[in-house]
């Protein structure tokens, strides 16, 4: 039997799509800034849509600022930052990163954007793919290698490359033709959920935005595709919630509700027909009733930590506070200390969102 040689997607006119290297020897990537994109690479705008492409740009933009100005201080505690409070974007610190520079949270958030445009749909295998082209590789990083990379992102990735060893040797597939699998019988019959249950970490909501800024006009499958972008390396109903609660305030930002509608503690309800028929886990739907807004931020409990209810309910918080202003919301999720730049990525998805480009102070 001949071996099977899926076919490989035709992006040649968009380089950065794929994992393209400096040298033959693939010892040095290419980073996001070292490609050029010119207007031509897509398509015209409809005629009224600047005020959304305003907002889905300030998205993207938004979660990578709130991830660079919390990377120098990733890992600190609150007790430190009250001491030395961030103030403005600057370099160095945890990472020993250039002013402007971002981490996982950013780079995972741009493979997964490559995915919904190399593909045109949501195909949670290629998202995997680019996943492990950053941790191998350092696909779409600031430095041009991964760091900072999550534990449980770690061992999804590598669970995901077993998978496809396996798969490779069942079908009887070429291995180094398995990043390219094309074939949707194929890409069915591969398992997809590489992580174990219970697995609840923020690093499933740090990356969420482009799937919901990819389907914001069918807020329906937005939602219920952001719940499975997660999934895919964080096992836990609280991570697949979380997506979907934070999707769904990303689509509804886009169309145009104001903040008092997004932190509405009726949102959910008003929303309902948009999760379907899956209602949303206990603890999330706490944070959706209102759990976040707490005046006294750090000294009433809210914590920027790992765990994904924590990091949603500080990331509305500093949404909920930040008296319309991006930078002062920006710096009050950072000013939280220990995950200071995943809670700044978060909420940054939806602050920059919720407003057009000339409301964004400090972006």
């Amino acid at each position: 039997m001949e071996p099977i040689t899926p076919s490989t997607p035709d992006n040649k006119d968009k380089p950065w799509l794929k994992c393209q290297f400096h040298d033959a020897d693939q010892t040095s990537i290419k980073k996001p800034d070292e490609f050029e994109i010119s207007p031509e690479d897509f398509a015209p705008l409809e005629k009224n849509s600047r005020d959304i492409v305003d907002r889905i740009q300030g998205s993207m933009f938004g979660l990578t600022v709130g991830d660079a100005v919390g990377a120098r201080v990733e890992f600190r505690p609150n007790r430190y930052l009250v001491d030395n409070p961030v103030t403005d974007l600057i370099g160095g610190g945890t990472w020993g990163l250039q002013r402007g520079q971002f981490t996982d949270d950013t780079s995972m958030a741009l493979c997964l954007a490559n995915s919904l445009i190399a593909c045109r749909d949501f195909v949670p295998y290629d998202q995997l793919v680019r996943y492990k082209w950053w941790y191998r590789y350092g696909y779409m990083s600031s430095t041009g290698h991964c760091f900072d990379i999550g534990a449980a992102t770690r061992q999804s990735i590598q669970e995901f490359e077993k998978r496809q060893r396996k798969f490779a040797h069942d079908h009887d597939i070429l291995l180094d033709q398995m990043d390219f699998l094309s074939d949707r019988e194929l890409l069915q019959a591969f398992d997809v959920h590489c992580s174990k249950e219970g697995v609840a970490g923020n690093g499933a909501l740090m990356r969420l935005a482009p799937v919901p800024l990819f389907f914001f006009r069918l807020p329906k499958v937005a939602v219920d595709y952001s719940g499975i972008s997660g999934q895919i390396t964080h096992g836990d109903e609280k991570a697949y919630d979380a997506c979907r609660y934070y999707g769904a305030l990303i689509v509804a930002a886009l169309q145009g509700e104001d903040k008092n509608k997004l932190t509405s503690n009726t949102f959910y309800d008003d929303h309902w027909e948009w999760f379907g028929d899956k209602p949303l886990h206990s603890e999330i739907m706490a944070i959706a009733q209102g759990s976040y807004k707490k005046e006294g931020g750090y000294q009433d409990g809210i914590r920027g930590k790992g765990y994904i209810v924590n990091a949603l309910e500080a990331a509305l918080w500093a949404f909920w506070s930040d008296e319309d202003s991006f930078e002062r919301g920006v710096l009050k999720a950072v000013n939280l200390g220990d995950d200071t730049d995943t809670t700044a990525a978060i909420y940054g998805q939806l602050a920059a969102a919720g407003s057009p480009s000339k409301e964004k102070n400090g972006l």
